[in-house]
């Protein structure tokens, strides 16, 4: 697994700056007043950095972003950036500083003067989540990411406040990983193998098989992986830190590795990126692997259903009827709506098995919510106001885009059918929203429930706030915040 850079904290040493190697970063304000560190470093280039702040240029520098001054004479390092950051930054504005710093660094040794930072352990955050790149299966020799150091004030309470967010770094990181992972390398088999890895944390694992799934009755499930020489799984992972006995919340994800459409086979344009269709079974793993990490005071469950969807002479047809686990038929319209099948039973397998408080179920669904919202938001689909508000509240505060759509019984009609007790699609018009009523028709009464439709915001082809193109990790950091606000224990 990708690890995020090693970041240190240490006590503010004016004396060491001359002689660090790599590159050094000072914070100026916009208005051009330095810091401590920042007066050290001028007095030490003979006042190059005063000279860059009192010119028009940076005068142009908005808060978060960079300008560099190369081969700084005075100093040993190769690259003095200069970070501008108002003295009262919000901890988000602090953390995106810390992703803007950490892209001009590209993983070069670094030492952060942050002694006037007001939130030093969100700058290292944003300094860690971007540090990322998927090198596992390039044969180049890899280069060693530099370490980064940060001298602070109080340093035991800065490295305090960073444990918890390194370990959400770190699941952001596993989330990225199964994301970009090929699917000759992950395959359903490897991806139950990485879970099992996991109980070294304190989760517990379970995994079934398709013969334990069929006794189950989870024919909705198994019917996307007939097609398939890859066994169909189901993997949980149980996270018991809260309170004795109580009711969990439960984190449900689309783990599709690989999907052809089946018989409804895609067009051959594109279908690489396919691999990604596990991205919200990808996000759940990242969020245990987190709340592990941390020991989070909640009871949570993760769990993924785990399938491939491939066109065979044993794969589900246009117009077959299979059953779910709940016991509902469902005619398949279209094999290329798995998704929603994989997520059904899996959704009633959570509740007959762990009477969850709430569930949460993220998969990468429809490209109608790519065309809704395009790259920049998550749709969200949910059952309960307040639940719902608390998500999209976490969502904001983490910065990761999320906007709720609706739901309506006009949408859900779309699913009747003539042969069975619904249909798995209903036809283009707000494909986006009536997958998400046939998700609701598996969700019990009276249990809040969230779905999230990641499918524009789990991969894409340029940069986000947070990392760079490809596997963005989004929703670890919301779900793990929602955990810490909603469900965690004193």
């Amino acid at each position: 697994m990708t690890i995020p850079a090693e970041i240190s904290f240490h006590d503010t040493d004016i004396e060491k700056i001359a002689e660090t190697k790599g590159r050094v970063a000072v914070i100026v304000t916009p208005d051009g007043k330095l810091d401590n560190g920042a007066r050290r470093v001028n007095r030490l280039c003979k006042g190059a950095l005063k000279r860059l702040v009192d010119s028009d240029a940076w005068s142009k520098v908005k808060p978060g972003e960079i300008k560099s001054l190369a081969w700084p004479a005075g100093l040993d390092a190769e690259a003095v950036d200069v970070l501008c950051l108002e003295r009262n930054a919000s901890a988000l504005e602090t953390r995106k500083a810390g992703v803007e710093l950490a892209r001009a660094v590209n993983g070069e040794e670094l030492l952060v003067l942050a002694g006037s930072v007001r939130r030093p352990a969100e700058l290292a955050f944003g300094l860690a989540l971007r540090g990322y790149e998927f090198t596992e299966r390039k044969t180049a020799e890899k280069s060693a990411r530099g370490a980064i150091r940060l001298m602070v004030g109080k340093t035991d309470e800065v490295g305090a406040d960073y444990a918890p967010l390194a370990a959400v770094a770190e699941g952001v990181f596993m989330t990225r990983d199964l994301v970009s992972e090929p699917a000759n390398v992950l395959t359903t088999s490897e991806f139950a193998r990485r879970i099992e890895g996991m109980a070294d944390l304190g989760l517990k694992i379970t995994v079934l098989d398709e013969a334990a799934m069929q006794k189950l009755g989870m024919g909705a499930l198994l019917s996307v992986g007939h097609g398939s020489a890859s066994p169909s799984k189901l993997a949980v992972m149980e996270w018991q830190g809260g309170a004795k006995g109580a009711a969990p919340l439960a984190l449900v994800g689309k783990g599709v590795v690989f999907d052809t459409g089946g018989i409804s086979l895609k067009p051959a344009a594109g279908m690489e990126d396919m691999t990604m269709d596990m991205g919200g079974a990808g996000v759940v793993c990242g969020t245990m692997r987190a709340l592990a990490q941390r020991k989070a005071r909640a009871n949570v469950v993760g769990l993924v259903g785990l399938v491939e969807n491939m066109p065979s002479d044993r794969a589900t047809r246009p117009g077959d009827v299979v059953t779910s686990m709940k016991g509902d038929t469902i005619e398949v319209i279209n094999t290329d709506a798995e998704g929603r099948l994989v997520l059904a039973d899996v959704l009633w397998y959570a509740q007959e098995t762990y009477k969850p408080a709430a569930i949460v179920d993220l998969a990468t669904l429809t490209g109608a919510i790519i065309i809704g919202l395009g790259h920049e938001k998550a749709g969200v689909f949910s059952n309960d106001d307040g639940f719902c508000g608390k998500f999209l509240k976490a969502a904001e505060t983490e910065g990761e885009g999320a906007w709720r759509m609706p739901l309506a019984e006009a949408y859900d009609k779309q699913l009747k059918s003539d042969i069975a007790d619904m249909k798995n699609v209903g036809g283009r018009p707000a494909g986006s929203i009536t997958a998400a009523q046939f998700l609701q028709r598996f969700v019990q009464d009276d249990v809040p429930w969230i779905h999230l439709d990641i499918a524009g915001v789990a991969s894409v082809k340029s940069d986000t706030t947070y990392a760079p193109k490809g596997a963005s990790g989004w929703g670890v950091m919301a779900l793990n915040r929602l955990v810490a606000q909603q469900f965690e224990t004193e």
